[in-house]
């Protein structure tokens, strides 16, 4: 009762002139730790997926159960970000927060000590049910504690803290795998967590909502079963190279059926778990769509980048973690300056520009082969972050400025829900792209081989390299590295047309105008 008592419960007046206070920096520094384990867990694993698929230091994972322990955890966050929002809005936004912790912290530690490549996935989907109960609340205690003077400032810092989430998460993992088995990279989630449960205690606003939204489960079940549907319909039918498969044909068009009807059900309910009514708003549509496809191309990157690094280029997980660094100075960089360009120019020049600037970032990995230098690697990463970063403040600022003061938990989760959704779809969609074009690749190279090595060499170029060392021949690696680039080349592409897609939207939806001119 007594953080309660202490804790922000009010903004300050409108027009207030005066900087906010210690008080309230501290409740962003939670707010900020709070997103950084969420965001810290969307990247650490990626460093690990070769160890994780080593049958002696890790789980011998295939490449179909890589992606789903990476999609499982975004998948299940994406679709309950849903309802950890409506959650939010009625029984308060601190206390949905909390809870989010306690049962992230509790996942994490199981999937530390998971003991097959199953057993990981179903902890990595317990852990993206607390990270959707975190993440709309992170953002609405954000509107709650800084008035509108401040919140533009405070919304780019903590979009801006996904870049240190972005270095951390590499460096970390590979730093921790390097010295440890590699349930350690989980593990680490658990002092984060005490940390923010003490710090949201004593520094959050703990008033209890004014409005109490009912619950809304049919919409929780469609939406859930639709886009699982779609998700293993698009990872099932890159693993087996069949998309004629009734399997998966009979996945989407369940998936879609569910979505429809979804979309149907929520506009007839008063308290729907995702409010489809915001996308009335052509700025919260545009806004949130093209997040979404720029999170598709950032999330399918990094999952490359990593085989990229530590398969084609033979590093170290610690080194791939400081390889893919740079990215995060993008972020840094480009979060707040978007907040001074777009007092100058509007959200509609800036944020086009932005992604711009993103699509060359994921397009330029057409220029890198199995010879290329780090130096090149390191600009394309730059490039990536920088429109990255100025790109997603703005347009969340944007977001949240189209609410209503009650829905702010339901709408963030609509926010951070399409980012989840793109970055599922940009595993799964080209984490296929890449595993279909590299059997086509490497396939005609195995003629060979015995038909259970050729069989296997086929899974991936980790299985391929595995094979080429235990026939002792060294020309199949070569011929591995050459496959994988040139599918990580058709991928890149892939990401890119979604990038330039979203800018695309960007500037047709705020065309009428910027967002600084209706500010003023």
């Amino acid at each position: 009762m007594a953080a309660q008592n202490t804790a922000i419960t009010d903004t300050a007046p409108a027009g207030a002139a005066q900087s906010p206070t210690g008080r309230q920096w501290l409740a962003l520094a939670v707010l900020v730790f709070s997103q950084l384990a969420v965001w810290l867990d969307n990247t650490v694993l990626n460093v690990a997926l070769k160890t994780l698929a080593d049958p002696d230091e890790g789980l011998g994972a295939s490449p179909n159960q890589l992606q789903w322990s990476i999609s499982s955890y975004t998948l299940v966050f994406a679709v309950l970000l849903f309802t950890g929002g409506v959650l939010a809005d009625r029984y308060g936004h601190r206390n949905l927060l909390l809870t989010g912790m306690l049962v992230f912290g509790g996942a994490s530690a199981w999937a530390g000590y998971a003991g097959s490549a199953t057993e990981l996935i179903v902890a990595r989907g317990a852990m993206g049910v607390g990270s959707a109960l975190i993440m709309p609340a992170t953002l609405a205690l954000i509107a709650q504690v800084f008035d509108e003077r401040h919140r533009a400032t405070a919304i780019a810092i903590w979009s801006g803290s996904s870049g240190i989430a972005i270095a951390t998460g590499p460096m970390l993992s590979g730093a921790l795998l390097d010295h440890f088995w590699w349930g350690s990279v989980f593990l680490v989630n658990v002092p984060i967590v005490v940390l923010c449960v003490a710090g949201s205690l004593v520094f959050l606003p703990g008033a209890a909502a004014k409005v109490r939204q009912k619950f809304d489960p049919l919409g929780v079940v469609l939406s859930t079963v639709g886009l699982f549907a779609i998700v293993w319909a698009v990872i099932e039918g890159g693993h087996r190279n069949d998309w004629n498969d009734p399997a998966i044909l009979g996945a989407f068009a369940v998936g879609a059926i569910l979505v429809l009807v979804f979309v149907l059900v929520e506009l007839r309910v008063a308290n729907p778990s995702f409010d489809v009514r915001l996308f009335r708003n052509s700025r919260f549509t545009g806004a949130s769509v093209a997040v979404m496809l720029t999170f598709f191309g950032l999330n399918g990157s990094m999952y490359y980048t990593s085989f990229y690094l530590q398969g084609v280029h033979g590093q170290t997980p610690l080194e791939c973690g400081l390889s893919i660094a740079p990215v995060a100075i993008g972020v840094l960089l480009g979060a707040p300056l978007s907040a001074k360009l777009v007092r100058a120019y509007g959200v509609r020049r800036v944020v086009t520009v932005a992604m711009l600037i993103a699509t060359t970032g994921f397009f330029a990995y057409v220029f890198l082969d199995e010879h290329s230098g780090l130096g090149l690697f390191w600009v394309f990463l730059i490039l990536q972050g920088l429109g990255m970063g100025a790109a997603v403040a703005p347009t969340t600022e944007a977001i949240m400025s189209v609410l209503p003061a009650d829905r702010t938990g339901a709408g963030s989760a609509v926010n951070n829900a399409m980012r989840q959704i793109g970055g599922v779809l940009g595993v799964a969609v080209l984490g296929s792209v890449l595993a279909g074009v590299y059997r086509g690749e490497i396939s005609p190279k195995l003629d060979g081989l015995p038909p259970g090595a050729a069989g296997a060499a086929e899974e991936s170029p980790e299985a391929t390299r595995l094979i080429a060392g235990r026939l002792r021949m060294p020309r199949l690696s070569d011929f591995a590295d050459q496959g994988f680039v040139h599918a990580m080349h058709v991928a890149a592409v892939v990401g890119a047309i979604a990038a330039a897609a979203g800018a695309v939207i960007i500037w047709w939806t705020f065309r009428r105008a910027t967002y600084a001119e209706g500010a003023r």
